[in-house]
């Protein structure tokens, strides 16, 4: 089965065999050793200076934790599709008075909504903003909505799920405060680690902040890093080597800028083959992702339908999130895949749709 899901995705041979390594204790000379270098490879990779931690979770965690660690009452969430919306949910779920920007599905956030908002707004502490939102194939224009958020003086939560690894990110430049993705997405790396980098403002709040619980606590993260280049519970050994491989493949491959020019390729390889069939893509013009492609299904067969016949073609894409299951299916572009593969999966999903 080709994968073209939203992850898990596909893994580089090279990735697969690192993971085959006998363990060793996460106290030991090794794991510190690994430790250290992967959270050093990272800090380039997002070009930050601050702390990049590695959760033993999925990114769920991480969003929990900037939640728990950095909001004492109230935070406005931007919400365009079903990631944002979890943001949302988990700032209720753990207490927290939770605004919202809503624009619809398929639209962006722009700066100007989000202005007008935090205007209107003057007591939110943060912001959330999910930069790749992967149930409707959206990209939000991060840099520009930072700055505003910046301008605001607000701590800046960005969930980048499906973008760390696809896409430019630059965390310091653009004062992000906590930024997360998960290891099953573009780093295409099997589940099980969030890579979060938390700023120093962020680690203040974290500081003085009560009932934030143990398991996410950013200060703890920060304790056993700088002591003992570890963490405070069992890491995910194997998806840290593997993540360390894939970091340092990507540097050999000629850096990150070669990286995001393979994605965009791909996306634009897919975009071209979806769009000559005579299907389109959901979201608004212009802000379509570049790591996973929502198609509008055509009118005689619905999205789901799409999803299991190209399955028993052998090809696993990914189906219509939420509200948008039977009107769209999903195309992934994360992860170990080839521009053949491409190729031969539109040559499949032209074959369905005739």
């Amino acid at each position: 089965m080709k994968l073209f899901t939203a992850g898990p995705v596909a893994c580089r041979p090279e990735v697969l065999e690192e993971m085959r390594r006998q363990m060793f204790s996460h106290r030991s000379k090794e794991y510190r050793e690994l430790h250290e270098q992967t959270v050093e490879r990272l800090r380039r990779f997002l070009e930050t200076r601050g702390q990049v931690f590695l959760f033993p979770s999925s990114s769920s965690g991480a969003m929990e934790a900037s939640v728990r660690n950095c909001v004492e009452r109230k935070m406005l969430c931007c919400i365009n599709g079903n990631f944002g919306k979890r943001y949302a949910k988990v700032g209720e779920t753990n207490g927290r008075v939770v605004e919202r920007l809503e624009p619809g599905l398929g639209a962006p956030i722009t700066p100007e909504s989000l202005d007008e908002k935090l205007s209107s707004a003057p007591d939110v502490e943060a912001v959330t903003i999910t930069y790749n939102e992967t149930s409707v194939g959206l990209m939000n224009p991060l840099s520009e909505l930072a700055k505003v958020v910046k301008k605001h003086g607000k701590l800046l939560f960005v969930d980048a799920v499906s973008a760390m690894g696809g896409v430019e990110l630059k965390v310091d430049e653009w004062g992000i405060d906590v930024c997360f993705a998960s290891s099953q997405k573009c780093f295409g790396i099997p589940p099980g680690l969030a890579m979060v980098s938390v700023s120093d403002e962020a680690l203040k709040r974290s500081e003085s902040m009560e009932n934030k619980g143990w398991y996410f606590d950013f200060k703890l993260y920060e304790k056993y890093q700088r002591e003992q280049s570890s963490t405070a519970m069992t890491p995910v050994i194997p998806q840290i080597a593997a993540l360390n491989k894939e970091l340092e493949i990507i540097e050999k491959e000629g850096g990150k800028k070669k990286r995001f020019e393979l994605y965009f390729k791909r996306m634009q390889r897919i975009r071209k083959g979806v769009e000559s069939l005579g299907l389109s893509l959901f979201p608004k013009a212009g802000c379509e992702s570049l790591t996973i492609a929502c198609v509008n299904a055509p009118k005689r067969i619905s999205g789901l339908q799409v999803y299991e016949q190209m399955r028993e073609r052998g090809f696993e894409l990914a189906k219509g999130y939420g509200e948008l299951k039977e009107r769209t299916f999903r195309i992934g572009n994360m992860g170990y895949i080839h521009l053949e593969d491409i190729d031969e999966m539109l040559h499949a999903l032209g074959e369905i749709l005739k």
